[in-house]
């Protein structure tokens, strides 16, 4: 029998999504949205949990506009939702970019004036405007959105993005303050400033459209989400096999652990190359049944290492827990909540 012809094993990652938690976290921030209304930003595969598996959950919770920032992902998710609901960031580069977003139907961010013409010279139609108010990272300064040819333009969302708001800093009253400036200048049939931590700020703020990210996801980026936002990824690994260790045994690379007296070790199917970093390296911990499970020595790519202890009837085949509550893991490993997420690899399979 050729392999072709055997099922695939099974992976020994699993993600696994709480499509409740999502749909729950869409509706939360549509409505700490005021009278504005919510999109989702599902740009790097829905921020590392999948965006065929995220995009129809929030489909169905009624979310109707989608921010992606690359043409990959715009061409999978008009495969999931209407073209016409979709918006790409980064805009087009080339003519031939023009071309295809005319023909995919999805809505180019235009960024700068040379995207502006490049846009009205393959014909033009439903686009957004981006206008730097001070991140100085993509968009129109705020000089030039009087040139002639933004006026030819057909603007369904005028948008900005603050460059501070998980911060109480002067930024955002100054970003604000830009961006209504722009908005009444640029005649557009929508205003958007809001990412996730914006939407905290206030009524002030939201305009007509907001655009989460990170807290459709699980991530906590203000305190005021505290208690609002649910975990949704929930990332699992098999153990794949158990030793007994003595006392004296050194664990892992460069044998930064040594056992201080005999112990039952696990060795699991997670390392630095699915996004458990280095920085878990003992302090990170696994979860079985109930059990908090701590990381011994170093991650390794495929590989960590955690102490089997306090779970005698552990063993091999079995799933343990990666601990991942956004707000507390990036607290615990100095990573931000947004590398937690999207820093996830390909080698997990999708559950829920």
């Amino acid at each position: 029998m050729m392999p072709e012809d055997l099922p695939l094993p099974p992976a020994a990652l699993r993600l696994r999504l709480d499509r409740a938690a999502l749909a729950a976290n869409w509706t939360a921030l549509d409505g700490l949205s005021g009278t504005a209304r919510a999109g989702a930003a599902i740009k790097a595969d829905c921020y590392g949990l999948g965006t065929r598996a995220a995009v129809p959950v929030l489909a169905a919770a009624g979310c109707r506009d989608w921010f992606v920032a690359h043409w990959q992902e715009a061409a999978e998710a008009a495969r999931l939702v209407p073209p016409a609901q979709i918006s790409m960031l980064h805009g087009p580069m080339t003519d031939a970019e023009a071309v295809y977003a005319r023909a995919l139907g999805v809505r180019p961010v235009l960024n700068s004036l040379a995207q502006v013409r490049r846009w009205l010279a393959a014909g033009g139609g439903a686009c957004d405007l981006m206008v730097d108010t001070g991140m100085s990272r993509l968009g129109l300064p705020l000089a030039e959105i009087g040139d002639p040819a933004v006026a030819l333009l057909e603007i369904e969302t005028c948008m900005s993005h603050l460059a501070s708001a998980d911060e109480d800093c002067a930024q955002n009253a100054a970003q604000l303050a830009r961006f209504c400036e722009a908005a009444s200048t640029v005649t557009a049939r929508r205003y958007s400033l809001c990412n996730s931590a914006g939407i905290a700020l206030g009524a002030d703020y939201h305009f007509d459209l907001t655009r989460p990210g990170l807290a459709l996801y699980g991530g906590v980026p203000r305190s005021e989400f505290a208690g609002q936002i649910a975990q949704v990824a929930f990332p699992e690994a098999a153990v794949i096999q158990v030793r007994d260790l003595a006392a004296g045994d050194s664990v892992g690379y460069n044998a930064t652990f040594t056992a201080p007296r005999p112990m039952r070790a696990g060795v699991i199917a997670i390392g630095y190359a699915d996004g458990y970093l280095r920085c878990w390296s003992g302090r990170g911990h696994m979860l079985w049944q109930g059990t908090r499970l701590p990381v011994l020595g170093r991650v390794s790519m495929d590989m960590t290492i955690v102490d089997l202890s306090r779970a005698e009837n552990c063993g091999e085949g079995d799933w343990l827990g990666v601990e991942y509550a956004l707000p507390e893991a990036a607290a615990n490993s100095g990573l931000s909540q947004y590398e937690l997420l999207t820093s996830m690899g390909r080698r997990f399979a999708r559950i829920e």
